[in-house]
C-alpha cells in the first residue's frame, strides 16, 4: 500500500521501494516564483484538498546548461515548469512518532546549475541507514543572486531558509525530528551554509552542518554584484531593473547567463568584476564582507575538501600539462602569496610536477582547503576531513577532484551519474567509511574520530586504505596562507 503523510498544506501520497523505505517526491515548499512573485521572497505554496501524488519529482528551476565538456561529466537534470521549490523526502518510517535524524542536502553547481532530482542524489542509502533525507531546489542564476535594487538579494538563500522552515513544520510527519536537523552540502550548497550560519532567520533552523568543498568565503560585496548586473543588463539590452529582467524570455536570460561566466574565465579583471575575477562565478552570495560565525553559532561542524579540488576543471579541459609558468606565478600573485616562496614549498612536495599540478594544488587551497580550515578554526569542536581517494577516469589524472566524493557521500557507486567523474573502480571501503561517517554525525554529533583544534588539527583522510586521521596535512602549504586567506 502506498504511503500517505500529512503536511500543513495537505496529504501527500509517495511510493515504498522493495527495500521498504519510502520516498515523497516533488512537494512545493513555496509559490512558484513568477509573475508578481518573481524576484521577491519566497511566498507560501498553496494547500490543497485530497491526497496530492508525490510519486514524479517536479519542475527544475531555469538553467542552462553545463558548457562542454563538463555537460559529459556531470549530468544535468531539466524538468518544465513554475512550481520549481520542490522538495523531496526518503524515510525509512513514514508517519509521526519515530523522530529519526534529518539530513536536508543542498546541491552544488556555481548557483546557476543542478537540482535536487538528479539520480545522483537519491537518498535511499540514506533511509536504509536510518536516517529522513530530504533535498531540495532553489532558485539558480539571475532569479537566485542577480542584486537588483527594490528587491532583496539572495532570493536562493531565501528559498533554502524557507524550506528549512518548511521541514521544521512538516517532517514529523515523515518520521523525522525537527529537533535533529542536519544541513549538508556540496560546492555552492556548502557556500551557502557557509553563509546562512551567519544569518540570523537561519539560527536554529538545523543543529548540525556538513559543508563538503565550500565554506565562508566565495561572496560578492555589493559593489561587485552591481558591476555584473550591469554587465548581464548590457548584454541584454535592457535596464538593469527587476521589471526589465522579468520581461527577457528565460532561454535568453539563462543563454546570457552562462556566456557571462565564461567572459569573466576568458578576462578575470578585478576592476571589471570585482571578487568574481578570481572565483569565476557571477552569481553569488551578496554580503557586505565575510562573516564568519563563532563558537557561539550553535550548530555541530563537519568540513573538508577533496585534496586535487581543481583537477576537475583542469584534467577535461587539457589545460593540466600545458598551463603555462607565467599563468602560475600570476595566479599566485592575485592570490596575494610571493610566487618566490610560495611555489617552491608547493614544488618540494611534489617533485618533477608540472606548473598545472602546482595550479593544481594551489588553486585548491585558495579555493577549497583554506576557507575549511578558517571555518573549522572559527568554531571549537568542528570535525575536518580530506576526501582522498583518486579517481581511474581520464587514465587517473583526474584524482580526487571536485565532486569526486559524492558517490561516496551518497553510496551511490553504482549510479551512473557518477561514473564519469569516479571512474570504473570505485571502492566501496571508501564508500562505507565516508557514508557511515556523515550518518553517525547526523545522529549523534560525533562522525567517529578527534575535533579540530589548532594544536593538533587533526584531519580525517578518506583514501584506499583504511581510513586514518593525519595531523596537520601539508602543514607548511598551510602555513603560507596565514595572514593571507
Amino acid at each position: 500500500m502506498r504511503p500517505v503523510c500529512r503536511t500543513r498544506q495537505g496529504a501527500v501520497r509517495g511510493t515504498v521501494s522493495a527495500d521498504g523505505t519510502a520516498s515523497f517526491l516533488g512537494i512545493p515548499y513555496a509559490a512558484p516564483p513568477f509573475g508578481a512573485l518573481r524576484f521577491r521572497p519566497p511566498a507560501e505554496p498553496a494547500a490543497w484538498s485530497g491526497t496530492r501524488d508525490a510519486t514524479a519529482h517536479g519542475p527544475t528551476p531555469p538553467k542552462a546548461p553545463y558548457a562542454p565538456p563538463f555537460d559529459a561529466l556531470i549530468p544535468e537534470v531539466t524538468i518544465p515548469g513554475e512550481d520549481h521549490l520542490n522538495l523531496n523526502v526518503w524515510t525509512p518510517s513514514p508517519g509521526p512518532g519515530a523522530r529519526l535524524p534529518v539530513m536536508v542536502w543542498l546541491h552544488g553547481g556555481a548557483f546557476t546549475n543542478g537540482a535536487a532530482s538528479s539520480s545522483a542524489y537519491d537518498g535511499s542509502a540514506f533511509a536504509r541507514d536510518g536516517v529522513v533525507f530530504v533535498s531540495l531546489n532553489y532558485r539558480l542564476g539571475a532569479d537566485g543572486f542577480l542584486h537588483l535594487d527594490g528587491v532583496p538579494d539572495n532570493r536562493g538563500l531565501l528559498d533554502q531558509m524557507a524550506a528549512l522552515e518548511w521541514i521544521r513544520d512538516n517532517i514529523a510527519a515523515f518520521g523525522g525530528d525537527p529537533d535533529r536537523i542536519t544541513l549538508f552540502g556540496e560546492s555552492a550548497g556548502a557556500i551557502s551554509i557557509g553563509v546562512l550560519l551567519s544569518q540570523a532567520r537561519a539560527r536554529g533552523l538545523f543543529h548540525r552542518a556538513i559543508l563538503q568543498s565550500g565554506a565562508a568565503h566565495h561572496f560578492l560585496r555589493p559593489a561587485s554584484a552591481r558591476r555584473i548586473t550591469a554587465r548581464l543588463a548590457e548584454k541584454l539590452a535592457i535596464a538593469p531593473t527587476a521589471d526589465a529582467f522579468a520581461a527577457v524570455p528565460l532561454d535568453r536570460l539563462v543563454t546570457a547567463q552562462a556566456e557571462l561566466r565564461k567572459e569573466i574565465g576568458s578576462r578575470p579583471d578585478p576592476a571589471v568584476w570585482g571578487e568574481a575575477a578570481l572565483n569565476a562565478m557571477p552569481f553569488e552570495p551578496v554580503i557586505e564582507g565575510p562573516a564568519l560565525p563563532g563558537p557561539d553559532c550553535g550548530v555541530d561542524l563537519l568540513i573538508g575538501s577533496n585534496r586535487e579540488e581543481y583537477r576537475l576543471f583542469l584534467v577535461p579541459t587539457e589545460r593540466l600539462h600545458r598551463l603555462p609558468e607565467a599563468k602560475l606565478r600570476a595566479t599566485a600573485e592575485a592570490y596575494g602569496l610571493d610566487p618566490d616562496k610560495a611555489l617552491p614549498v608547493y614544488r618540494d612536495a611534489r617533485p618533477g610536477a608540472v606548473p598545472g599540478e602546482v595550479f593544481d594544488a594551489m588553486v585548491t587551497d585558495w579555493f577549497y582547503r583554506i576557507p575549511a580550515i578558517r571555518l573549522a578554526e572559527s568554531v571549537p569542536g568542528s570535525y575536518m576531513y580530506e576526501f582522498a581517494r583518486r579517481s581511474s577516469a581520464f587514465d587517473g589524472r583526474l584524482g580526487a577532484c571536485h565532486g569526486g566524493e559524492l558517490a561516496y557521500v551518497f553510496d551511490l557507486l553504482d549510479d551512473p551519474a557518477h561514473a564519469p567523474v569516479i571512474g570504473d573502480d570505485p571502492a566501496q571501503s571508501v564508500a562505507d567509511a565516508m557514508h557511515g561517517a556523515w550518518v553517525a554525525f547526523a545522529t549523534t554529533g560525533d562522525p567517529g574520530w578527534a575535533a579540530y583544534d589548532l594544536h593538533r588539527r587533526a584531519t580525517m583522510i578518506f583514501d584506499d586504505a583504511r581510513p586514518g586521521v593525519v595531523d596537520d596535512p601539508r602543514g607548511a602549504e598551510r602555513a603560507l596562507w596565514e595572514g593571507v586567506r
